[in-house]
């Protein structure tokens, strides 16, 4: 990034302006990346990604919106970036070798902590804005979701009458509800949803709920 130059006029007995070392160059570069990507969640959240203006991330970020372009080649580069690291999270929460219901305890976790990627993933949905590179990652991650529910089952903790196909649908929007209908969720409870109260009722009353699939 460039500084602001020394033109040389210092005033008197006040010491010359030092130039940024490279180390201190990369950590302002990496806080305005970092800025953009969290601005960016914020902003594809609450508006999807074709209603979200590279302006307005900016100005959340706090930088010139020309530095979207110069990192990650404008707003669908960006969008893209702010994906890369979830198939890890995604791998991390599936271990197969956990009981359904603390994987779908896990998932409920991550979405009440940040609702902002459920968000966004509901956007993607209701307006058919995913790229080939979504769809393709979406798929990757149905069918290991799938085969790890297939796994569920064969341990006893599905019947076999139920299609993991159907489980996984029932599972994601019983998970999902909370951030999607807020106001239900608090109706119907009388917990705010997002409060440890709601989770702590919400997940053992999920966990219940799976543990029945298998009778």
């Amino acid at each position: 990034m460039a500084t602001e130059p020394d033109t040389g006029d210092q005033a008197p007995g006040r010491r010359p302006r030092r130039a940024p070392t490279a180390a201190e160059r990369r950590r302002d570069a990496e806080r305005s990346r970092q800025a953009l990507l969290d601005a960016a969640l914020d902003e594809f959240a609450a508006k999807g990604f074709d209603g979200a203006r590279v302006q307005e991330i900016a100005d959340r970020a706090g930088v010139n919106k020309q530095l979207i372009a110069y990192y990650f080649g404008g707003k669908e580069g960006l969008y893209q970036e702010i994906q890369r690291g979830w198939p890890a999270a995604e791998a991390e929460r599936a271990d197969p070798e956990l009981p359904l219901d603390e994987v779908a305890a896990r998932y409920l976790a991550a979405v009440l902590e940040d609702p902002r990627p459920a968000r966004l993933l509901v956007w993607r949905g209701l307006t058919g804005s995913g790229t080939d590179t979504d769809y393709l990652a979406g798929a990757s991650t149905v069918e290991a979701d799938l085969a790890n529910l297939a796994r569920a089952q064969g341990r006893g903790e599905i019947a076999a009458e139920l299609d993991p196909a159907f489980v996984r649908m029932a599972l994601m929007g019983m998970i999902l509800a909370p951030v999607m209908l807020p106001e239900t969720a608090l109706q119907a409870t009388g917990k705010e949803p997002g409060s440890p109260e709601f989770e702590q009722y919400y997940a053992a009353q999920l966990r219940a709920l799976i543990r029945l699939l298998g009778r």
